[in-house]
């Protein structure tokens, strides 16, 4: 009977870390990419009474409670904040602890970026991945911090070629005085200013044929451009013909800006590979789309993240660069990760390697950008297990009064 005492206290101890435990699930019912944690009881070793032969076993109660972390998937739900991402399906953040430089493994997804440009969880730790250098962005090497570019002027890209969609009207008669079409664009040298590049089309006498002119503004340059001139051809089809696809194409040499820029060199792309770009319908005249390889100096305007865990630079030209890419690590038996806090966890000598790559690759889940994985704590279920708990620490508390209340009885038997 007096086993009683420390078995229904080992029950006590049991349910108190239980309760603990649906405490710390309840407390972080809003933390993103939280995973809950459930117990696991087990008893102690019994003991035969008799013979032996276990005709009559009495167990010394239950031992201290596993806790296991279930790693199932937390409902995504969108965030406007442009650093946000949520993970879908297996697999953690890699990050490295800011005071002692440990790898560390996290599922939060509310990522910031301070004044030197690394990429930070909320709570301070440096999201690992690869970042661009010169241009280049690879991820076949190690992982390291994530820096981004903060505040920086991007160096303007000095035009070499540009190219219209267009249609001229196969109706346009020759005159006198002949129709003809006019279109500009834009280009950029190498400072970053712009000019207008000018083609100016007439119609010839001879069927299917356009005569073409291409000037450079003269107030641009210290001597005025010659003009590029020469002959477009389209066969019975509207298709152009001449120039053919080979080339050459239609160039113009720009010198002397008067800004002091760098000489242009200005290649017409008459052909999106095999296809024409001009065609002569009978259609009036209209450009539909036109393009250059050129901009302007731009300043950062926002840092973003992309699905696939990219990091993506807008500029204030409205060109997107990728910048970063996020890694991910892939653990087989997550389950035996330490938590070591700010929403993180750490390898246990239980833990498998991690297999760190690209979001979507090698088993591993896929980073989506401009979301939040909500908490997998269950409210219904805390509470419920919450009312069991209570229920089991009263029962065994009751259990340590009756004992003791016999054992009084007992010790009133001398008397």
């Amino acid at each position: 009977m007096f086993t009683s005492f420390s078995t229904a206290l080992s029950a006590l101890n049991a349910h108190s870390t239980a309760v603990d435990v649906v405490g710390n699930n309840l407390a972080n019912l809003n933390t993103p990419g939280y995973k809950a944690s459930v117990v696991s009881f087990y008893d102690l070793v019994t003991q035969s009474l008799g013979a032996g032969l276990g005709e009559t076993q009495v167990g010394f109660g239950v031992g201290r409670p596993n806790t296991l972390r279930q790693f199932t998937q937390g409902a995504l739900r969108s965030s406007s904040g442009a650093l946000d991402v949520a993970i879908q399906g297996d697999g953690f953040v890699v990050v490295r602890d800011a005071a002692t430089n440990a790898q560390l493994y996290s599922r939060g997804g509310n990522l910031q970026v301070d004044k030197q440009g690394n990429l930070l969880t909320s709570t301070g730790e440096r999201v690992q991945g690869w970042t661009q250098n010169n241009g280049v962005l690879s991820t076949n090497g190690p992982v390291g911090d994530i820096v981004v570019p903060v505040g920086n002027l991007r160096a303007p890209v000095a035009s070499t070629a540009f190219s219209f969609d267009m249609n001229l009207n196969a109706t346009a008669t020759a005159g006198p005085p002949p129709d003809t079409f006019s279109s500009a664009i834009e280009v950029y040298d190498s400072l970053g200013t712009a000019h207008t590049v000018s083609v100016t089309f007439t119609k010839l006498a001879a069927a299917g044929q356009w005569n073409y002119s291409m000037t450079f503004p003269s107030a641009d340059t210290t001597a005025p451009t010659t003009p590029v001139t020469g002959t477009l051809t389209f066969n019975a089809q509207g298709q152009l013909s001449n120039p053919p696809v080979a080339g050459p194409f239609p160039q113009l040499a720009v010198t002397g800006l008067v800004n002091g820029a760098a000489n242009l060199n200005l290649t017409w792309q008459l052909f999106n590979g095999a296809a024409p770009r001009l065609t002569s319908f009978s259609n009036p005249s209209a450009v539909s789309a036109n393009a250059q390889d050129g901009s302007p100096a731009a300043q950062l305007i926002r840092v973003g993240i992309g699905n696939e865990g990219k990091v993506l630079a807008q500029y204030s030209n409205g060109q997107q660069t990728v910048v970063g890419q996020i890694a991910m690590a892939s653990i087989r038996n997550p389950e035996s990760l330490m938590a070591s806090g700010n929403n993180t966890f750490q390898l246990s000598a239980r833990s498998a390697l991690p297999a760190i790559g690209v979001s979507g690759t090698g088993g591993r889940g896929m980073l989506i950008g401009g979301s939040i994985e909500n908490s997998t704590v269950d409210i219904a279920r805390e509470f419920t297990n919450l009312i069991v708990l209570q229920r089991g620490y009263q029962a065994n508390a009751r259990v340590i009064t009756t004992v003791d209340e016999l054992s009084q009885e007992v010790m009133n038997i001398k008397r």
